[in-house]
């Protein structure tokens, strides 16, 4: 670990690896980014592409590669499928802007709709609200023919049970005999899709279901505007992944937008709300969690920052252009093993 206590505003001790691809500079439109890596790249941002390829709206593109994940019930993090609360109910969130307009919408705790991030961009197009909640988010969502489902896979509640059934060893529910859930390794993270198009339009997405067996109702900083999102069509874009708290306490997307603003590349916006985060906790010794930042500016330059990381494993960010689909490594903060 590399120990940044007493951090200050102007210093940069971001990890860098040797032969890692440097930000890239050179303008470019359209370009839609996803905050996941390889894995995920080709299948979450080929359909939104496909919109604004065919002269589609910049919304139209966000939603549709949004929905890869909340659609897929092999991704246990975003949707269908997603990480249920402590009561074994799936709550999602999700919000949507424009950067043509600053509208915004979002909901939070969301129960039985699989695509949080249509009904958020329903909230900004036709109410005059920014957020719905609970059983109003759901109530909404109903009244524009969303179909109710129930959102827990197989899997997903393999997850939750697993979970429930070691907090401790003194109460009445019992593992397997032999330990075994029968579960893979699970793909995690909330997900980010922020767009640019031809005319240097710009809005983005954040989606999630939110911190694994959190309290029933609570809200973290995906679906709130200028936390786990935020665009500026003067600026740029930002989403955030990870610990939700932080990024709320630190207005985080905002802040990295603003940061931008200043004249930072999207990279160094990133750093700069990565290097805030560990300032107020304290320091390097103090943070047990992790966040990771995306971003694209007007021009269409992308980056990506991440507080933890180990040395083999860089944060990544997906971006696709006219060039195709490419890979973004970030940089890291605190080296983990």
């Amino acid at each position: 670990m590399k120990n940044v206590a007493g951090l200050g505003a102007s210093l940069s001790l971001f990890t860098t690896l040797p032969g890692r691809a440097k930000e890239k500079r050179a303008p470019r439109r359209p370009l839609i980014l996803c905050s996941r890596g390889e894995e995920w790249a080709e299948k979450v941002l080929r359909p939104g592409w496909n919109v604004l390829e065919a002269g589609g709206d910049i919304l139209d593109a966000v939603e549709k590669s949004a929905q890869v994940t909340e659609l897929d019930p092999e991704d246990q993090s975003v949707g269908y499928g997603g990480l249920p609360n402590e009561n074994g109910v799936v709550q999602l969130d999700a919000s949507f802007m424009d950067g043509r307009t600053h509208n915004c919408g979002s909901v939070g705790a969301l129960e039985n709709i699989k695509t949080p991030s249509s009904v958020a961009r329903l909230v900004m197009e036709r109410t005059d609200h920014i957020h719905l909640v609970g059983e109003g988010a759901r109530e909404f969502a109903r009244a524009h023919g969303f179909k109710e489902e129930n959102l827990l896979t197989d899997k997903s509640r393999k997850m939750w049970l697993r979970w429930k059934e070691n907090l401790s060893d003194k109460d009445d529910r019992f593992p397997p005999k032999d330990g075994d859930y029968k579960l893979d390794k699970r793909p995690t993270g909330t997900i980010n899709i922020l767009a640019l198009d031809t005319k240097g339009d710009l809005a983005g997405c954040t989606t999630t279901s939110g911190l694994f067996g959190k309290l029933p109702g609570r809200i973290g900083d995906s679906p709130i505007i200028g936390a786990g999102l935020y665009v500026d069509n003067e600026v740029g874009a930002a989403g955030a992944t990870g610990r939700g708290e932080e990024i709320l306490r630190t207005c985080g997307s905002f802040f990295v937008v603003e940061q931008m603003r200043a004249g930072k590349s999207p990279r160094e916006a990133c750093e700069a709300l990565c290097q805030r985060i560990v300032k107020i906790n304290g320091g390097a010794n103090k943070v047990d969690f992790n966040d990771k930042i995306v971003a694209i500016n007007k021009s269409g330059e992308a980056g990506c920052a991440a507080i933890r990381a180990r040395k083999d494993k860089p944060p990544q960010a997906a971006i696709i252009t006219t060039a195709g689909v490419q890979i973004i490594e970030g940089s890291y903060l605190i080296e983990i093993k």
